[in-house]
Parts: C-alpha cells; structure tokens; sequence
C-alpha cells in the first residue's frame, strides 16, 4: 500500500525517527507534507525541517491531536511520562480514530494501554488502536528487520497501514507479542552479533599479519558475499557450509576448532539469554 493519505506524526527526533521519515519520503509511502516530528530539541527540530521538509513541533500534544497516526519513537523509560502526559488531554469519548504505533524497545502493550487508555471509554479505546513494533538498526540503511504486533482494537488495515510504514525500511513480520522477547534477541539484537563476529574476524586478520584496512576489506566482503550467496542460490546455510569444506582443508581445520569449542552451542546461550533479559526488562 503506496500514497498513504494520512498524517502522520513521530514524537521523538532520534535515529530512528530520521530512518522513518527518510524511508517513507524515498519510498514515496508518505508526502513530505504529511509528516510531523516533535521533539524537546531545537537542534534535532531544525535538522529535520531542513532535511526533508516536514512540519516540526515541540509540542507533543499538538502532533498527536493533528495527526491520524502517532510513532512512539522515544526511549522505554519516558514513554509513561509521555503518554500519561497525552491521556490527560484526550478527550474521553474520542470520536476519530487514531493509529498508535510504538517502536520503544521492551515497552508491551498492556503498559501502553495502560497509560494511553485511562481517561477513554471502552468505545474511544476501539478507536485508538494499538500496534507495538520491534526493528533493528539496518533500517536506518533501508534494510531493517522490523516485527510488529498489534492490540484487540486494531482492524487488518491498521496493519496493512504498519505494514506499509515499516516496509520502507525493510521486511517486516507480523507475531504475537509473546514472540517479541525473541524476536528482541534475533532480529533486535542480531546486528551485534554480527559486528561481534566481523570484529573477531579483522582482529584474527591483524595477527595474521595485515593491516586494519586489508584485514577489514577482506572480512567486509566476505560477510557481504556470504550473504548474497545465500540469498540467490536454494541451498540451506549447512548445505552451503558443507561444499565450502574439503575432507581435510583449510576450512575444516578452522571449524574444528570452533566444533571443540562448543561454539554453536555457546552462540545459541547467548541468544537464550538476550530473550531471557528482554524478559526481565519488559516485567
């Protein structure tokens, strides 16, 4: 779904709120025009009135009250003050229908209702639906990972309009919020693990004897060549991995050290205990 009519608002100016709209611009999802940003900075303000164009307020309020759909896009641990800021202005019996969408990591729904629902009648709560988002940071370069799950009150073409919004950024999914502590330690915090291994790789270049900018330029294109493979051919990562590996070679010598130091098995801890501290946080 292209050429969203709707207004939409993003309060908070921070990095990802500068992928949103620079993604749904490009993508021509969203005119420059129908799009607003509030923030407690100037600086950030500025910025995005110069860069693309849109309307900028410091005045969360006025956003939401303007615009038909409103981003959460601030850090989880304002995101009470924020709302509850906003509930104490909404009229109770709210008669137009307001998407909300948060992309405040570990923030659940039932907390969001809870501060954005507590002044509305069950009938207002029906016209504001919610939808909670997970990305990761390739969406800033047009190639996030984005899941999103949304409340009882939002119908299919909320989610047909997130759906939208996100995908100019990248894929998206659609799971139950009970999937998200997971999805936070996949997708959302993938990325470092990928950083983690690429570091490790320009590292063991460097003692190996080549400089930063060699060392970096071979695992660089590696990983990206990889991934490309992957991507076009049918085979599975393991079938891929087995016809890389001669009986006795190079690649075999490497990962049978990584096969006696258990580190598939480490790597799948790791993961376990990123979705275990999501839980906690989001208790």
């Amino acid at each position: 779904m292209a050429g969203l009519d709707q207004r939409i608002g993003i309060i908070g100016a921070g990095n990802m709120a500068e992928a949103i709209v620079g993604a749904l611009i490009e993508s021509e999802t969203v005119s420059a025009s129908h799009i607003w940003v509030s923030d407690i900075s100037r600086e950030r303000l500025d910025m995005f009135q110069e860069r693309f164009g849109i309307k900028t307020v410091s005045d969360n309020d006025k956003l939401f009250f303007e615009c038909d759909i409103v981003i959460l896009a601030v850090k989880p641990q304002i995101m009470k003050d924020v709302l509850s800021g906003l509930s104490e202005k909404i009229d109770p019996e709210m008669p137009d229908r307001k998407l909300v969408i948060s992309i405040a990591a570990g923030v659940r729904l039932k907390k969001i209702e809870l501060f954005l629902y507590g002044r509305l009648t069950g009938k207002s709560q029906k016209n504001m639906p919610v939808i909670r988002v997970m990305p990761n940071t390739p969406c800033l370069v047009l190639c996030g990972m984005s899941v999103m799950s949304a409340n009882s009150n939002a119908t299919a073409g909320d989610i047909d309009i997130t759906r939208s919004i996100l995908a100019s950024m990248g894929k998206v999914i659609a799971l139950d919020e009970k999937e998200l502590d997971a999805v936070t330690a996949m997708s959302g915090s993938g990325p470092a693990y990928v950083f983690y291994f690429i570091e490790s790789m320009i590292e063991a270049g460097l003692k190996l004897g080549f400089d930063q900018e060699t060392a970096s330029l071979l695992t660089i294109e590696t990983f990206k060549g990889a991934l490309s493979l992957l991507q076009s051919v049918n085979d599975s990562p393991e079938e891929l991995r087995r016809k890389v590996t001669s009986p006795g070679g190079t690649t075999a010598a490497a990962l049978n050290i990584l096969e006696k130091n258990d580190v598939k098995k480490v790597f799948i801890n790791a993961i376990r205990a990123a979705r275990d501290r999501s839980i906690e946080l989001s208790d």
